[in-house]
């Protein structure tokens, strides 16, 4: 059976990202598992950095990069995880809960941590091809625009998938991100979601005029953005 602890995280005292990993509970069954899920989340963050973009990339970073692993971290791993390893681990993984973390470790490289994180920008693209290919392709609602394409739905508007991000300036990185579909979802709701995690207290959010045309949050919100 897989662990079954809380689903919450305490964020740790260390500032480097494998004690923040090994806060995450592992969701695989215990039987037959071979790594510790905190190293293939940290191979898998540094092969997705150096341009991985499948299981298998993640395989031949594995196995490209075994030696010198070992020889940082401190273990002794004879044999490399192979793709279907990967697969499993981001199958069973507490995904919601890793990204939390990933998020708590890059604020933790902020000198003062989250007290001095004083910028965020946010902005919503949409993601190129991001329709769905259905037979008949391309169906005859279809169209091709400058930001990618779309399906014309029968109210006029335009679907496709879009993401909205929020980036640290201090940092230079972004702490968070979300897609959705735009027939079921809009990039205010996706931002307002994406801020309530954070603690904005003080904070500058930098975004787009129709964020500005009524508040992010109904009613008082310790967490939510202090202006509108």
């Amino acid at each position: 059976m897989p662990e079954t602890r809380s689903a919450a995280v305490d964020q740790p005292a260390p500032d480097d990202l494998i004690s923040f990993l090994k806060a995450i509970p592992d969701g695989r069954y215990r039987r037959g598992v071979r790594y510790p899920q905190w190293f293939l989340l940290l191979v898998a963050v540094l092969g997705i950095l150096s341009g991985c973009r499948s299981s298998r990339d993640l395989e031949a970073f594995a196995r490209r990069h075994r030696e010198a692993l070992n020889q940082a971290l401190g273990l002794d791993f004879k044999r490399w995880p192979s793709d279907a390893t990967f697969l499993y681990l981001f199958n069973k993984a507490h995904l919601q809960e890793f990204g939390q973390v990933l998020q708590a470790w890059m604020i933790s490289q902020i000198p003062g941590g989250e007290d001095h994180l004083d910028q965020l920008v946010c902005d919503g693209k949409t993601l190129r091809g991001s329709v769905p290919r259905q037979p008949p392709w391309p169906p005859a609602n279809f169209i091709v625009g400058g930001q990618g394409s779309a399906i014309e739905t029968d109210d006029g508007n335009h679907r496709f998938v879009a993401q909205v991000t929020v980036y640290a300036r201090a940092l230079g990185v972004a702490l968070a991100q979300k897609t959705y579909d735009t027939h079921e979802s809009s990039e205010r709701a996706a931002l307002k979601e994406l801020l309530s995690s954070l603690d904005l207290n003080g904070v500058l959010i930098q975004a787009d005029a129709l964020h500005t045309t009524q508040s992010f949050f109904d009613g008082a919100s310790p967490r939510g953005p202090t202006c509108s």
